[in-house]
Protein backbone atom coordinates (compact mmCIF):
# COMPACT_ATOMS: atom_id res chain seq x y z
CA UNK A 1 0.00 0.00 0.00
CA UNK A 2 2.00 2.76 1.37
CA UNK A 3 5.52 2.75 -0.02
CA UNK A 4 7.54 4.47 -2.68
CA UNK A 5 7.19 3.93 -6.39
CA UNK A 6 8.59 0.69 -7.71
CA UNK A 7 11.26 0.36 -10.43
CA UNK A 8 10.39 0.36 -14.09
CA UNK A 9 10.16 -3.43 -14.34
CA UNK A 10 7.40 -3.85 -11.78
CA UNK A 11 5.56 -0.66 -12.58
CA UNK A 12 4.77 -1.68 -16.17
CA UNK A 13 1.09 -2.46 -16.71
CA UNK A 14 0.39 -6.16 -16.35
CA UNK A 15 -0.07 -8.05 -19.57
CA UNK A 16 -3.26 -10.10 -19.97
CA UNK A 17 -1.68 -13.40 -18.92
CA UNK A 18 -0.84 -11.90 -15.53
CA UNK A 19 -4.41 -10.75 -15.03
CA UNK A 20 -5.72 -14.31 -14.74
CA UNK A 21 -2.79 -16.07 -13.07
CA UNK A 22 -4.74 -17.14 -9.96
CA UNK A 23 -7.05 -19.27 -12.16
CA UNK A 24 -4.31 -21.88 -12.41
CA UNK A 25 -5.38 -23.16 -8.98
CA UNK A 26 -8.11 -25.78 -9.38
CA UNK A 27 -10.13 -24.87 -6.31
CA UNK A 28 -10.10 -21.18 -7.12
CA UNK A 29 -11.06 -21.97 -10.73
CA UNK A 30 -14.09 -23.93 -9.50
CA UNK A 31 -15.01 -21.18 -7.08
CA UNK A 32 -14.65 -18.52 -9.78
CA UNK A 33 -16.84 -20.45 -12.22
CA UNK A 34 -19.62 -21.23 -9.74
CA UNK A 35 -19.64 -17.74 -8.30
CA UNK A 36 -19.67 -16.11 -11.73
CA UNK A 37 -23.06 -17.69 -12.44
CA UNK A 38 -24.46 -17.37 -8.93
CA UNK A 39 -23.63 -13.68 -8.65
CA UNK A 40 -25.55 -12.87 -11.82
CA UNK A 41 -28.60 -14.33 -10.07
CA UNK A 42 -27.82 -12.33 -6.96
CA UNK A 43 -27.71 -9.07 -8.89
CA UNK A 44 -30.92 -9.92 -10.73
CA UNK A 45 -32.67 -10.27 -7.37
CA UNK A 46 -30.98 -7.14 -5.97
CA UNK A 47 -32.48 -5.13 -8.81
CA UNK A 48 -35.91 -6.76 -8.73
CA UNK A 49 -36.46 -6.42 -4.98
CA UNK A 50 -36.23 -2.61 -4.60
CA UNK A 51 -38.10 -2.14 -7.87
CA UNK A 52 -40.94 -4.33 -6.57
CA UNK A 53 -41.02 -2.44 -3.27
CA UNK A 54 -41.14 0.93 -5.01
CA UNK A 55 -43.71 -0.24 -7.58
CA UNK A 56 -46.03 -1.61 -4.91
CA UNK A 57 -45.61 1.08 -2.26
CA UNK A 58 -44.39 4.16 -4.14
CA UNK A 59 -42.48 5.00 -0.96
CA UNK A 60 -38.87 6.17 -0.91
CA UNK A 61 -38.94 5.66 2.86
CA UNK A 62 -39.79 1.96 2.48
CA UNK A 63 -36.92 1.58 0.02
CA UNK A 64 -34.65 2.78 2.81
CA UNK A 65 -36.27 0.44 5.32
CA UNK A 66 -35.76 -2.60 3.07
CA UNK A 67 -32.13 -1.64 2.49
CA UNK A 68 -31.69 -1.19 6.24
CA UNK A 69 -33.29 -4.56 7.03
CA UNK A 70 -31.09 -6.41 4.55
CA UNK A 71 -27.80 -5.10 5.87
CA UNK A 72 -28.19 -4.30 9.56
CA UNK A 73 -27.47 -7.96 10.48
CA UNK A 74 -23.99 -7.57 8.99
CA UNK A 75 -23.31 -4.66 11.33
CA UNK A 76 -24.60 -6.53 14.37
CA UNK A 77 -23.28 -10.03 13.67
CA UNK A 78 -20.11 -9.55 11.62
CA UNK A 79 -17.69 -9.30 14.59
CA UNK A 80 -19.04 -12.52 16.06
CA UNK A 81 -19.00 -14.13 12.58
CA UNK A 82 -15.34 -13.17 12.24
CA UNK A 83 -14.48 -15.10 15.41
CA UNK A 84 -16.42 -18.09 14.06
CA UNK A 85 -14.53 -17.82 10.76
CA UNK A 86 -11.19 -17.95 12.60
CA UNK A 87 -12.33 -20.91 14.72
CA UNK A 88 -14.37 -23.11 12.38
CA UNK A 89 -13.96 -24.71 8.96
CA UNK A 90 -14.53 -21.89 6.46
CA UNK A 91 -15.34 -24.31 3.65
CA UNK A 92 -18.28 -25.75 5.60
CA UNK A 93 -19.46 -22.31 6.63
CA UNK A 94 -19.65 -21.34 2.95
CA UNK A 95 -21.60 -24.48 2.04
CA UNK A 96 -24.19 -23.77 4.73
CA UNK A 97 -24.57 -20.09 3.82
CA UNK A 98 -25.07 -20.86 0.12
CA UNK A 99 -27.76 -23.46 0.83
CA UNK A 100 -29.61 -21.07 3.16
CA UNK A 101 -29.39 -18.24 0.62
CA UNK A 102 -30.92 -20.57 -1.99
CA UNK A 103 -33.78 -21.34 0.40
CA UNK A 104 -34.40 -17.62 0.92
CA UNK A 105 -34.63 -16.91 -2.82
CA UNK A 106 -36.92 -19.87 -3.51
CA UNK A 107 -39.22 -18.95 -0.62
CA UNK A 108 -39.42 -15.41 -1.99
CA UNK A 109 -40.42 -16.93 -5.34
CA UNK A 110 -43.10 -19.06 -3.69
CA UNK A 111 -44.64 -16.08 -1.88
CA UNK A 112 -44.64 -14.01 -5.07
CA UNK A 113 -46.44 -16.59 -7.18
CA UNK A 114 -49.01 -17.40 -4.49
CA UNK A 115 -49.84 -13.68 -4.24
CA UNK A 116 -48.89 -13.75 -0.56
CA UNK A 117 -45.83 -11.50 -0.82
CA UNK A 118 -46.04 -8.19 1.01
CA UNK A 119 -43.49 -5.52 1.84
CA UNK A 120 -43.28 -6.95 5.36
CA UNK A 121 -42.38 -10.37 3.98
CA UNK A 122 -39.64 -8.72 1.95
CA UNK A 123 -38.31 -6.99 5.06
CA UNK A 124 -38.27 -10.23 7.09
CA UNK A 125 -36.60 -12.18 4.29
CA UNK A 126 -34.07 -9.38 3.81
CA UNK A 127 -33.14 -9.65 7.49
CA UNK A 128 -32.73 -13.42 7.08
CA UNK A 129 -30.44 -13.00 4.06
CA UNK A 130 -28.52 -10.32 5.92
CA UNK A 131 -27.83 -12.78 8.75
CA UNK A 132 -26.57 -15.31 6.20
CA UNK A 133 -24.28 -12.73 4.59
CA UNK A 134 -22.88 -11.67 7.96
CA UNK A 135 -21.32 -15.15 8.29
CA UNK A 136 -20.66 -15.65 4.59
CA UNK A 137 -18.54 -12.55 3.93
CA UNK A 138 -15.65 -13.01 6.42
CA UNK A 139 -15.54 -16.76 5.75
CA UNK A 140 -15.56 -16.24 1.97
CA UNK A 141 -12.79 -13.68 1.99
CA UNK A 142 -10.58 -15.63 4.38
CA UNK A 143 -11.20 -18.85 2.41
CA UNK A 144 -9.46 -17.46 -0.67
CA UNK A 145 -6.16 -17.92 1.19
CA UNK A 146 -6.90 -21.65 1.27
CA UNK A 147 -7.72 -21.81 -2.46
CA UNK A 148 -4.76 -19.79 -3.74
CA UNK A 149 -1.70 -21.56 -2.39
CA UNK A 150 0.93 -19.06 -3.49
CA UNK A 151 0.54 -15.80 -1.57
CA UNK A 152 2.06 -13.89 -4.46
CA UNK A 153 -1.18 -14.52 -6.39
CA UNK A 154 -3.59 -13.61 -3.61
CA UNK A 155 -3.88 -9.98 -4.66
CA UNK A 156 -4.66 -11.03 -8.19
CA UNK A 157 -7.35 -13.36 -6.82
CA UNK A 158 -8.89 -10.45 -4.91
CA UNK A 159 -9.01 -8.31 -8.02
CA UNK A 160 -10.40 -11.16 -10.13
CA UNK A 161 -13.06 -11.73 -7.51
CA UNK A 162 -13.97 -8.07 -7.77
CA UNK A 163 -14.09 -8.31 -11.56
CA UNK A 164 -16.34 -11.37 -11.23
CA UNK A 165 -18.68 -9.52 -8.88
CA UNK A 166 -18.83 -6.57 -11.21
CA UNK A 167 -19.28 -8.60 -14.36
CA UNK A 168 -22.35 -9.95 -12.62
CA UNK A 169 -23.22 -6.42 -11.57
CA UNK A 170 -23.08 -5.47 -15.25
CA UNK A 171 -25.09 -8.42 -16.57
CA UNK A 172 -27.56 -8.82 -13.71
CA UNK A 173 -29.26 -5.40 -13.85
CA UNK A 174 -29.54 -5.51 -17.63
CA UNK A 175 -31.12 -8.98 -17.52
CA UNK A 176 -33.34 -7.94 -14.60
CA UNK A 177 -34.63 -4.87 -16.45
CA UNK A 178 -35.74 -7.00 -19.41
CA UNK A 179 -37.25 -9.75 -17.23
CA UNK A 180 -39.13 -7.35 -14.95
CA UNK A 181 -40.65 -5.56 -17.94
CA UNK A 182 -41.68 -8.76 -19.72
CA UNK A 183 -42.37 -11.38 -17.02
CA UNK A 184 -42.38 -9.67 -13.64
CA UNK A 185 -40.16 -9.81 -10.58
CA UNK A 186 -40.97 -13.40 -9.61
CA UNK A 187 -38.81 -14.91 -12.36
CA UNK A 188 -35.89 -12.85 -11.03
CA UNK A 189 -36.23 -14.46 -7.60
CA UNK A 190 -36.49 -17.92 -9.16
CA UNK A 191 -33.39 -17.43 -11.30
CA UNK A 192 -31.44 -16.35 -8.25
CA UNK A 193 -32.53 -19.44 -6.32
CA UNK A 194 -31.48 -21.74 -9.16
CA UNK A 195 -28.15 -19.93 -9.61
CA UNK A 196 -27.02 -20.96 -6.12
CA UNK A 197 -26.86 -24.57 -7.33
CA UNK A 198 -23.78 -23.70 -9.40
CA UNK A 199 -21.74 -22.37 -6.52
CA UNK A 200 -22.84 -25.22 -4.25
CA UNK A 201 -21.73 -27.79 -6.84
CA UNK A 202 -18.42 -25.96 -7.34
CA UNK A 203 -17.75 -26.11 -3.60
CA UNK A 204 -18.58 -29.83 -3.47
CA UNK A 205 -16.15 -30.53 -6.34
CA UNK A 206 -13.23 -28.91 -4.54
CA UNK A 207 -10.40 -30.93 -3.04
CA UNK A 208 -9.82 -29.38 0.35
CA UNK A 209 -6.78 -30.32 2.37
CA UNK A 210 -7.78 -31.17 5.93
CA UNK A 211 -6.46 -28.59 8.35
CA UNK A 212 -5.54 -29.43 11.93
CA UNK A 213 -8.18 -28.29 14.38
CA UNK A 214 -7.16 -25.20 16.22
CA UNK A 215 -7.54 -25.69 19.96
CA UNK A 216 -8.80 -22.58 21.64
CA UNK A 217 -9.44 -22.23 25.32
CA UNK A 218 -10.29 -18.54 25.07
CA UNK A 219 -13.86 -17.27 25.20
CA UNK A 220 -15.53 -15.89 22.09
CA UNK A 221 -15.90 -12.48 23.74
CA UNK A 222 -12.19 -12.41 24.56
CA UNK A 223 -11.29 -13.22 20.95
CA UNK A 224 -13.71 -10.53 19.83
CA UNK A 225 -11.91 -8.01 22.03
CA UNK A 226 -8.54 -9.14 20.71
CA UNK A 227 -9.76 -8.69 17.14
CA UNK A 228 -11.12 -5.21 17.92
CA UNK A 229 -7.90 -4.13 19.66
CA UNK A 230 -5.79 -5.47 16.78
CA UNK A 231 -7.95 -3.85 14.09
CA UNK A 232 -8.35 -0.42 15.64
CA UNK A 233 -5.03 -0.31 17.48
CA UNK A 234 -2.96 -0.17 14.28
CA UNK A 235 -3.38 3.16 12.48
CA UNK A 236 -3.20 1.90 8.84
CA UNK A 237 -5.92 -0.73 9.40
CA UNK A 238 -8.00 1.72 11.42
CA UNK A 239 -7.71 4.50 8.83
CA UNK A 240 -8.67 2.25 5.92
CA UNK A 241 -11.68 0.84 7.73
CA UNK A 242 -12.90 4.24 8.94
CA UNK A 243 -12.71 5.77 5.45
CA UNK A 244 -14.49 2.74 4.00
CA UNK A 245 -17.19 3.05 6.68
CA UNK A 246 -17.70 6.74 5.88
CA UNK A 247 -17.97 6.13 2.14
CA UNK A 248 -20.36 3.22 2.70
CA UNK A 249 -22.49 5.24 5.11
CA UNK A 250 -22.96 8.36 3.00
CA UNK A 251 -22.10 7.22 -0.53
CA UNK A 252 -23.16 3.63 -1.11
CA UNK A 253 -26.87 4.27 -0.35
CA UNK A 254 -27.03 5.85 -3.81
CA UNK A 255 -28.16 2.37 -4.89
CA UNK A 256 -31.33 2.80 -2.81
CA UNK A 257 -32.12 6.07 -4.58
CA UNK A 258 -31.45 4.96 -8.16
CA UNK A 259 -35.07 3.75 -8.64
CA UNK A 260 -36.20 7.28 -7.74
CA UNK A 261 -33.82 8.83 -10.29
CA UNK A 262 -34.89 6.31 -12.93
CA UNK A 263 -38.61 6.90 -12.48
CA UNK A 264 -39.10 10.43 -11.15
CA UNK A 265 -36.11 12.41 -12.41
CA UNK A 266 -35.17 10.70 -15.67
CA UNK A 267 -38.80 9.68 -16.36
CA UNK A 268 -37.98 6.09 -17.28
CA UNK A 269 -39.02 2.62 -16.16
CA UNK A 270 -37.41 -0.66 -15.14
CA UNK A 271 -35.19 -0.56 -18.24
CA UNK A 272 -33.80 2.81 -17.19
CA UNK A 273 -33.15 1.46 -13.70
CA UNK A 274 -31.36 -1.55 -15.14
CA UNK A 275 -29.25 0.59 -17.49
CA UNK A 276 -28.20 2.90 -14.64
CA UNK A 277 -27.16 0.01 -12.41
CA UNK A 278 -25.52 -1.73 -15.36
CA UNK A 279 -23.48 1.40 -16.10
CA UNK A 280 -22.29 1.46 -12.52
CA UNK A 281 -21.31 -2.17 -13.02
CA UNK A 282 -19.31 -1.28 -16.15
CA UNK A 283 -17.28 1.24 -14.17
CA UNK A 284 -16.75 -1.19 -11.33
CA UNK A 285 -15.64 -3.91 -13.74
CA UNK A 286 -13.13 -1.57 -15.37
CA UNK A 287 -11.80 -0.72 -11.91
CA UNK A 288 -11.48 -4.38 -10.94
CA UNK A 289 -9.67 -5.29 -14.17
CA UNK A 290 -7.32 -2.37 -13.66
CA UNK A 291 -6.44 -3.70 -10.20
CA UNK A 292 -6.04 -7.24 -11.58
CA UNK A 293 -3.52 -5.94 -14.11
CA UNK A 294 -1.28 -4.55 -11.36
CA UNK A 295 1.70 -6.65 -10.34
CA UNK A 296 2.29 -5.00 -6.99
CA UNK A 297 0.54 -3.52 -4.01
CA UNK A 298 2.70 -0.40 -4.36
CA UNK A 299 0.69 2.74 -4.96
CA UNK A 300 -2.60 1.36 -3.64
CA UNK A 301 -2.34 3.66 -0.63
CA UNK A 302 -2.72 6.67 -2.94
CA UNK A 303 -5.51 4.97 -4.87
CA UNK A 304 -7.73 4.60 -1.78
CA UNK A 305 -8.34 8.35 -1.22
CA UNK A 306 -8.15 9.13 -4.94
CA UNK A 307 -10.88 6.60 -5.72
CA UNK A 308 -12.98 7.87 -2.81
CA UNK A 309 -12.75 11.37 -4.27
CA UNK A 310 -13.73 10.12 -7.74
CA UNK A 311 -16.70 8.32 -6.22
CA UNK A 312 -17.79 11.48 -4.40
CA UNK A 313 -17.43 13.65 -7.51
CA UNK A 314 -19.42 11.10 -9.52
CA UNK A 315 -22.26 11.23 -7.00
CA UNK A 316 -22.31 15.03 -7.00
CA UNK A 317 -22.40 15.25 -10.80
CA UNK A 318 -25.07 12.51 -11.03
CA UNK A 319 -27.27 14.38 -8.56
CA UNK A 320 -27.40 17.33 -11.00
CA UNK A 321 -27.91 15.33 -14.21
CA UNK A 322 -31.34 15.28 -15.88
CA UNK A 323 -30.09 13.75 -19.16
CA UNK A 324 -30.03 9.94 -19.37
CA UNK A 325 -26.86 9.50 -21.50
CA UNK A 326 -24.93 11.81 -19.17
CA UNK A 327 -26.33 9.99 -16.13
CA UNK A 328 -25.13 6.67 -17.59
CA UNK A 329 -21.60 8.05 -18.06
CA UNK A 330 -21.59 9.41 -14.52
CA UNK A 331 -22.70 6.02 -13.20
CA UNK A 332 -19.67 4.47 -14.92
CA UNK A 333 -17.40 6.95 -13.12
CA UNK A 334 -19.17 6.37 -9.81
CA UNK A 335 -18.90 2.59 -10.15
CA UNK A 336 -15.19 2.86 -10.99
CA UNK A 337 -14.46 4.99 -7.92
CA UNK A 338 -16.50 2.77 -5.61
CA UNK A 339 -14.84 -0.44 -6.80
CA UNK A 340 -11.24 0.81 -6.75
CA UNK A 341 -11.68 2.27 -3.27
CA UNK A 342 -13.28 -0.87 -1.83
CA UNK A 343 -11.05 -3.43 -3.54
CA UNK A 344 -7.83 -1.49 -2.86
CA UNK A 345 -8.78 -1.26 0.81
CA UNK A 346 -9.47 -5.00 0.86
CA UNK A 347 -6.15 -5.83 -0.83
CA UNK A 348 -4.13 -3.68 1.55
CA UNK A 349 -5.84 -5.11 4.62
CA UNK A 350 -5.32 -8.68 3.44
CA UNK A 351 -1.67 -7.90 2.83
CA UNK A 352 -0.85 -6.60 6.29
CA UNK A 353 -3.06 -8.63 8.68
CA UNK A 354 -1.92 -11.65 10.68
CA UNK A 355 -3.37 -14.93 9.42
CA UNK A 356 -4.77 -15.98 12.78
CA UNK A 357 -6.78 -12.75 12.99
CA UNK A 358 -7.78 -12.57 9.33
CA UNK A 359 -11.39 -13.58 9.85
CA UNK A 360 -11.91 -11.00 12.57
CA UNK A 361 -10.29 -8.17 10.62
CA UNK A 362 -12.37 -9.05 7.58
CA UNK A 363 -15.48 -9.05 9.74
CA UNK A 364 -14.75 -5.42 10.62
CA UNK A 365 -14.13 -4.82 6.93
CA UNK A 366 -17.60 -6.29 6.29
CA UNK A 367 -19.04 -4.05 9.00
CA UNK A 368 -17.46 -1.00 7.39
CA UNK A 369 -18.36 -1.93 3.82
CA UNK A 370 -21.81 -3.43 4.28
CA UNK A 371 -22.73 -3.00 7.93
CA UNK A 372 -22.88 0.80 7.77
CA UNK A 373 -24.93 0.77 4.56
CA UNK A 374 -28.24 -0.01 6.35
CA UNK A 375 -27.87 3.13 8.43
CA UNK A 376 -26.99 5.00 5.26
CA UNK A 377 -29.97 3.48 3.42
CA UNK A 378 -32.33 4.42 6.21
CA UNK A 379 -30.82 7.91 6.44
CA UNK A 380 -30.89 8.36 2.66
CA UNK A 381 -34.51 7.23 2.44
CA UNK A 382 -35.55 9.59 5.25
CA UNK A 383 -33.48 12.50 3.93
CA UNK A 384 -34.71 11.99 0.36
CA UNK A 385 -38.29 12.12 1.60
CA UNK A 386 -37.55 15.51 3.19
CA UNK A 387 -35.17 17.27 0.77
CA UNK A 388 -35.29 15.08 -2.35
CA UNK A 389 -32.99 12.41 -3.80
CA UNK A 390 -30.66 14.83 -5.68
CA UNK A 391 -29.75 16.88 -2.60
CA UNK A 392 -29.29 13.69 -0.59
CA UNK A 393 -26.71 12.40 -3.10
CA UNK A 394 -25.03 15.81 -3.22
CA UNK A 395 -24.44 15.75 0.54
CA UNK A 396 -23.13 12.17 0.37
CA UNK A 397 -20.67 13.03 -2.38
CA UNK A 398 -19.30 16.02 -0.45
CA UNK A 399 -18.75 13.85 2.64
CA UNK A 400 -16.83 11.27 0.56
CA UNK A 401 -14.49 13.96 -0.75
CA UNK A 402 -13.87 15.35 2.75
CA UNK A 403 -13.04 11.85 4.06
CA UNK A 404 -10.66 11.27 1.14
CA UNK A 405 -8.83 14.53 1.85
CA UNK A 406 -8.37 13.67 5.55
CA UNK A 407 -6.97 10.24 4.62
CA UNK A 408 -4.59 11.78 2.10
CA UNK A 409 -3.14 14.16 4.72
CA UNK A 410 -2.15 11.15 6.84
CA UNK A 411 -0.89 8.93 4.04
CA UNK A 412 2.85 9.48 4.47
CA UNK A 413 2.73 8.49 8.16
CA UNK A 414 0.66 5.40 7.41
CA UNK A 415 3.09 4.44 4.66
CA UNK A 416 5.97 4.44 7.13
CA UNK A 417 4.08 2.12 9.50
CA UNK A 418 3.29 -0.40 6.79
CA UNK A 419 6.73 -0.58 5.17
CA UNK A 420 8.29 -2.83 7.87
CA UNK A 421 5.47 -5.36 7.45
CA UNK A 422 6.06 -5.55 3.72
CA UNK A 423 9.78 -5.98 4.27
CA UNK A 424 9.27 -8.68 6.92
CA UNK A 425 6.83 -10.77 4.90
CA UNK A 426 8.65 -10.70 1.59
CA UNK A 427 5.72 -12.04 -0.39
CA UNK A 428 7.21 -10.36 -3.47
CA UNK A 429 10.93 -10.54 -4.34
CA UNK A 430 13.18 -7.72 -3.17
CA UNK A 431 13.02 -4.58 -5.26
CA UNK A 432 16.12 -2.73 -6.50
CA UNK A 433 18.93 -4.72 -4.90
CA UNK A 434 16.89 -5.41 -1.80
CA UNK A 435 16.31 -1.78 -0.90
CA UNK A 436 12.63 -2.55 -0.32
CA UNK A 437 10.41 -5.54 -0.28
CA UNK A 438 6.82 -5.41 -1.14
CA UNK A 439 3.98 -7.82 -0.89
CA UNK A 440 1.18 -8.84 -3.06
CA UNK A 441 -2.35 -9.03 -1.96
CA UNK A 442 -4.70 -11.45 -0.28
CA UNK A 443 -8.57 -11.88 -0.31
CA UNK A 444 -11.86 -10.46 -1.76
CA UNK A 445 -15.87 -9.12 -1.35
CA UNK A 446 -19.07 -10.19 -1.66
CA UNK A 447 -21.57 -11.31 -3.00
Amino acid sequence: MMTQDQPNESRRPGVPRHMFRSLRYRNYRLFFGGQSISLVGTWIQRIALPWLVYRVSGSVFLLGVVGFAGQIPTFLLAPFAGVISDRWNRYRILLVTQVLAMVQALFLTYLYYTDALSVWHIIYLSVFLGCINAFDIPARQAFVVEMVENHEDLGNAIALNSSMVNSARLLGPSIAGVIIASMGEGICFLLNGVSYAFVIVSLLLMKIRPKPKKKTDTHVIQELREGFAYTFGFAPIRSIILLLALVSLVGMPYVVLVPVFAKEILHGGSHTFGFLMGSSGVGALVGALYLASRKSVLGLGRLVPLASGIFGLGLIAFSFSRFLPLSLVLMVITGFGMMVQMASSNIILQTIVDDEKRGRVMSFFAMAFMGTVPFGSFLAGSLASAIGAPFTLLIGGICCIVGAWIFMTRLSGLREMVRPIYIQRGIIPNVAEGIQTITELSVPPEK
